[in-house]
């Protein structure tokens, strides 16, 4: 596929979105009546409709419309590029543009949130507000966690560097490698295949490292999902390990991912029945502020609706999570995202609802710091 040809297939998939349509479903569906385009093509097309959802606000205002040409018009706009050799008219790609589309929009464009957040999200970032919308309109790095039972940092960087993959340690915690060339070959290495290496953020990876983990706990992720933070805390303690989640189906890799690693997790259908834990960790549903460079499409469903309901989820996952923990144990809470009210908020108003509780440590990890907006707090039952 020509470059317009591709800019043009993203128009369309764009304009299903705007329609309803989730992205991924949306890109999924094109690929998928699209057999002659190769994998470069995809990979491409999914960067532009995934760089226009980051800033859908502003390649709108730049393009003159909320419409999937428009914002492809306002998108490469910004980006700088010969609109007229895109916009051609001619094979596959899109119709020349009007004159009304080669008009320059003035003025400063609005910002990349929808307009209710604005206020939620300075007052929870404070001066760190503008560097974090500015970091949201960006694609994330791609950040890995060694495996401390496999390979320590410089051998895990050799083995990928075999392929070609170089990365380069991160300051945010110990186990994180920031991948700068060959990311797409990762999952094709033998560091990855052998379990030396999985794709986590640099910020999970800094939760997990403040974990109190020592050998013969009885430790519990009680939101596992795919289990990448149970398989983190796998690689720094000879625990006994248990994962649970409300919806059984999130944990259908866990256990090929745990023996690629070298771990050993139960799952746990009735997390009482292994009751009580030294650890229990509540990675727990939220808005996903912090991680909207990966989800954009989320970011523009996201409701003041959507937002009360996930803050009473989390104080209930709370209050029935701390049932688990034995005396002096800990209760991990964790969210990636930005907003006070999921994350301070919650916290400091469960130990005011439960006084035999404290919180020992919390943290509002930033985007500034290399990895996703992510919160975590460590409660500590007395």
């Amino acid at each position: 596929m020509t470059p317009a040809a591709r800019v043009q297939a993203a128009i369309e998939i764009l304009d299903q979105i705007l329609e309803g349509a989730a992205a991924e479903k949306a890109l999924t569906g094109w690929a998928r009546r699209s057999r002659f385009a190769g994998s470069k093509d995809r990979a491409a097309i999914r960067d532009h409709v995934f760089d226009v959802l980051r800033r859908r606000n502003s390649a709108a205002y730049s393009g003159g419309a909320l419409t999937g040409r428009a914002l492809m018009i306002g998108l490469l706009r910004q980006d700088g590029l010969d609109l007229e050799a895109i916009f051609s008219g001619e094979g596959y790609g899109p119709d020349r543009l009007s004159d009304d589309e080669n008009e320059v929009s003035g003025g400063s464009p609005p910002l990349d949130v929808p307009d209710w957040l604005v206020g939620p999200l300075k007052d929870s970032l404070g001066d760190q507000f503008d560097e974090t919308l500015k970091a949201l309109r960006a694609r994330a790095a791609v950040i890995l966690r060694v495996n401390l039972r496999k390979a320590t940092l410089e051998e895990a960087q050799s083995v990928l560097a075999q392929d070609g993959i170089e990365t380069r340690p991160m300051a945010l915690v110990d186990t994180a490698l920031e991948v700068t060339t060959g990311a797409r070959r990762v999952k094709l290495n033998a560091a990855y295949l052998e379990g030396m290496v999985e794709l986590q953020d640099a910020s999970s990876q800094a939760l997990v490292a403040e974990i109190p983990l020592s050998n013969n706990l009885k430790v519990l992720d009680y939101c596992a999902g795919g289990g990448g933070k149970v398989l983190a805390m796998s690689g720094r303690a000879e625990a006994c390990f248990y994962a649970h989640d409300a919806l059984e189906q999130r944990m259908s890799d866990l256990p090929v991912r745990a023996e690629r690693a070298g771990a050993t997790v139960q799952i746990v259908n009735d997390p009482t029945s292994a009751a009580p834990y030294d650890v229990v960790l509540c990675d727990v549903p939220c808005s996903g502020s912090g991680a909207w460079r990966r989800s954009p499409d989320a970011k523009w469903r996201f409701t003041a609706e959507d937002l009360a309901q996930l803050e009473a989820t989390q104080a209930e996952i709370l209050r029935q999570a701390q049932e688990l923990v034995v005396p002096g144990g800990v209760l991990v809470y964790a969210t990636c995202s930005v907003l006070n009210a999921e994350n301070t908020a919650q916290s400091e108003r469960f130990v005011q609802s439960n006084p035999d509780w404290t919180v020992e440590w919390q943290r509002q990890f930033l985007l500034s710091e290399g990895g996703d907006g992510f919160f975590g707090a460590i409660l500590r039952k007395n």
